[in-house]
């Protein structure tokens, strides 16, 4: 062979990609495809997990609904347990009062027990928030007493309180019931009826 012949095999061979060059490209593809593959099988898991910690977290959400249901529902139907557990000793002392009647006597340890009852059950309403209107003797106040009667009244200031029906009372800041009440009214001054009568002369009289 020519050398000239030689220099255009050599030209060609130069010219055409090589063995190892192909196998080398081949296997840097499928490198690439397992990273992917890995990386893949990787957002899977991690998706996965993500949705188990969704559905936990649904759950625990929808228990803490169904619990805080629960106790609103028992707060509201035993929110008056405190104070029925205070009114039950004044119960007690009734049903004492009552039984100590029945062995007779001139009725005064009842009214005395009751008077002791009536005292204790004022302390627990007082305890819970519950206190009474003054108004007896009191000027009269339309946000507290409700007017029943009104009298004419000398010994009184005009629209104070000079009796009382029925007490009211407050529940801390609230009004439970207004004090039934009657006013005093301020007498109308009658001048005339104050003056002393006159006669007048008639100036034809002597």
């Amino acid at each position: 062979m020519s050398d000239e012949s030689k220099n255009i095999t050599r030209e060609r061979a130069e010219d055409e990609p090589g063995e190892g060059t192909e196998i080398d490209r081949i296997s840097a593809l499928e490198a690439e495809l397992t990273d992917l593959r890995q990386q893949l099988v990787a957002k899977e898991g991690e998706a996965k997990d993500n949705y188990n910690r969704f559905v936990r977290q649904t759950a625990e959400l929808d228990n803490f609904k169904k619990r805080a249901s629960r106790d609103r529902e028992d707060g509201i139907r035993f929110a008056n347990e405190v104070l029925i557990k205070d009114l039950l000793p004044i119960v007690d002392n009734l049903e004492r009062a009552v039984a100590h009647a029945s062995g007779g006597g001139n009725g005064k340890p009842l009214v005395e027990g009751v008077e002791m009852v009536l005292k204790g059950f004022l302390d627990v309403l007082s305890k819970h928030g519950v206190r009474q209107i003054v108004a007896l003797g009191q000027s009269f106040d339309p946000g507290k007493h409700e007017a029943m009667a009104q009298l004419d009244s000398e010994s009184h200031a005009p629209n104070s309180v000079i009796d009382e029906h029925q007490r009211g009372y407050f529940y801390r800041e609230r009004l439970l019931r207004p004090a039934l009440v009657t006013i005093a009214k301020g007498l109308k001054t009658n001048e005339k009826k104050n003056e002393p009568n006159k006669v007048e002369n008639d100036p034809t009289d002597d």
